[in-house]
């Protein structure tokens, strides 16, 4: 039997900007009129309103709250996406540093941090999945971490692949640092073990022009003192994010997910719960498909946020397509670093919507088949 309606913003699938939680979307519409108690449009209240001030407190209390984290965990508010962090963080900590700083290279994401991080100083791949097409992560018995790094980078999901970290790689003495910008916020976990944490905002947190740094105080001991105030992060932390222009807007909506995921969800159990169930509905939907519908990924490190697949031809990914816009599915293309088909799970996306995707893919699999 046939789902109930849904809207076209619930029908999103695209790899980012993801789509909102329906309440978040009500919310930011009314606000775009005027906010609750203040009667302006959050397009135009001053980033230095003793409104905005209490916005950034909340915002960083509700991450740490969420996390799990004590009050020697910063939490910021930048700008310039992930792209900016692959730079600043070795800025911050590798430059002139003799001893190479330790990477994985899982996929397109953490390809695009490597460049900028050899810029600033040395670095060691200890593992790469780029022979084997970005198709799995690796093993605990492949990984062979040095213990004098000064830092260890990774990505916890990898957007474009659909490859997914279940556990935490790493040793808990070198300071660990995560790209999360496709899975923060989507599931609990042991958070502590981290030292910083990054995320851009346009996957599970909001719209694109925010970048959300979650950093222990500690790790910023040994860092340049010659860095542009802009790239510094005690200078970004002394300012509480506003050392510049802060986009108030893309915050404000950050601040109503953290609220949404507190209130509603109930935290981060429960997100994991639903995000998990999500993700198992379309991977039966593959899995049973005989061969029709083909995972990019491993099983073991299949993503719960991001379902890469293929067709059995180009050909017939292009009608999949043309038929899933038809039936009002939106953001179903793979990355054009690897094609084929992909859909995104974020938060915002209600089981519903995926249990839509799958209804449409089965009689998609078995229009097909009475064709041939």
């Amino acid at each position: 039997m046939p789902s109930a309606a849904l809207t076209a913003n619930q029908l999103n699938f695209s790899g980012g900007p993801g789509a909102l939680p329906e309440a978040v979307l009500a919310e930011v519409k009314e606000a775009i009129e005027a906010v609750p108690g203040v009667g302006l449009s959050i397009l135009g209240i001053s980033h230095r309103s003793d409104w905005f001030a209490g916005v950034i407190a909340e915002l960083q209390a509700n991450i740490r709250t969420l996390l799990g984290l004590p009050d020697d965990y910063q939490v910021l508010f930048l700008q310039g996406g992930a792209t900016q962090q692959f730079s600043m963080l070795p800025m911050s900590l590798l430059a002139g540093s003799p001893t190479p700083a330790d990477y994985l290279l899982t996929g397109y994401w953490s390809g695009k941090a490597l460049p900028e991080a050899r810029r600033q100083g040395p670095v060691r791949v200890v593992w790469s999945g780029e022979r084997e097409g970005f198709c799995r992560l690796p093993r605990d018995e492949e990984l062979q971490f040095a213990n004098d790094a000064p830092y260890f980078h990774y990505v916890s999901n990898e957007t474009v692949e659909g490859l997914q970290f279940h556990r935490v790689p790493g040793r808990d003495e070198v300071p660990r640092i995560c790209d999360m910008s496709s899975d923060f916020l989507s599931r609990s976990g042991d958070y502590g073990r981290f030292a910083m944490i990054y995320a851009h905002a346009q996957k599970n947190l909001g719209p694109a022009g925010v970048t959300v740094v979650v950093l222990r105080e500690d790790l910023l001991r040994d860092a340049p003192d010659d860095l542009p105030g802009f790239l510094d992060y005690r200078a970004q932390i002394a300012a509480r994010s506003i050392y510049n222009t802060p986009p108030v807007f893309a915050i404000y909506v950050v601040l109503l997910v953290t609220r949404w995921l507190l209130r509603e969800i109930g935290g981060l159990a429960q997100m994991e719960a639903i995000n998990r169930q999500k993700a198992e509905r379309l991977y039966a939907c593959l899995d049973g498909s005989e061969g029709f519908y083909r995972g990019h990924a491993a099983v073991p490190d299949r993503s719960w946020m991001n379902v890469a697949f293929r067709l059995p031809s180009p050909a017939l990914e292009a009608r999949f397509l043309a038929a899933a816009k038809a039936a009002g599915l939106s953001g179903l293309q793979g990355h054009r670093s690897i094609g084929g088909l992909r859909a995104s799970l974020y938060n915002g996306l209600s089981l519903a919507a995926v249990q839509r995707l799958v209804e449409f893919m089965e009689d998609f699999r078995r229009h097909q088949a009475g064709r041939r």
